[in-house]
């Protein structure tokens, strides 16, 4: 990932798809999402990274930010709106629909939205989720929102205790 500012104003398109198959039920995942105490156990940046700012608010319309330092001393901010919510029900898919921006620095790196979908699947849970961003003026994001996001999907499972 590079912060080097490049000349005029670019915007370059990604996208990419993590699952994952975990033991537990879909309503146990979804709420690790739904609760912010159960989301603080694996919502939060790399070792090293210092939390500064948090707010919570699960519910179609709401936000959610995140922001602190990292161990190299860069900042960062997520700034996310969720959009629509459908818990899971019995043999049902849930899902989780939100977009959210990104700073570093306080510089607007990205744009994204993210699906979260959440199947029953063999007695346990397909968790799916996709994410298409929008990288703005020059950053190149180098595969690092995809490496995140697999990142916080491992917290994710450790959490939940699979």
């Amino acid at each position: 990932m590079s912060l080097e500012t490049k000349p005029g104003r670019s915007v370059v398109h990604g996208s990419f798809t993590i699952t994952r198959n975990w033991k537990a039920s879909p309503q146990r995942v979804f709420e690790a999402f739904a609760n912010e105490e159960a989301k603080s156990k694996w919502f939060a940046g790399p070792p090293g990274w210092e939390q500064h700012e948090k707010s919570f608010d699960f519910r179609e319309g709401g936000r959610e930010t995140l922001a602190g330092r990292h161990a190299n001393g860069m900042v960062s901010s997520f700034d996310c709106v969720y959009r629509d919510i459908v818990p899971p029900a019995a043999g049902e898919a849930g899902r989780i629909i939100y977009s959210y921006v990104m700073h570093l620095n306080g510089r607007k790196i990205s744009v994204s939205q993210a699906a979260i979908e959440i199947r029953p699947e063999s007695g346990g849970t397909k968790l799916v989720v996709t994410e298409y961003g929008d990288f703005l003026d020059g950053y190149d994001d180098a595969g690092s929102r995809e490496q995140g996001t697999n990142f916080l999907m491992d917290q994710l499972g450790r959490s939940i205790g699979i």
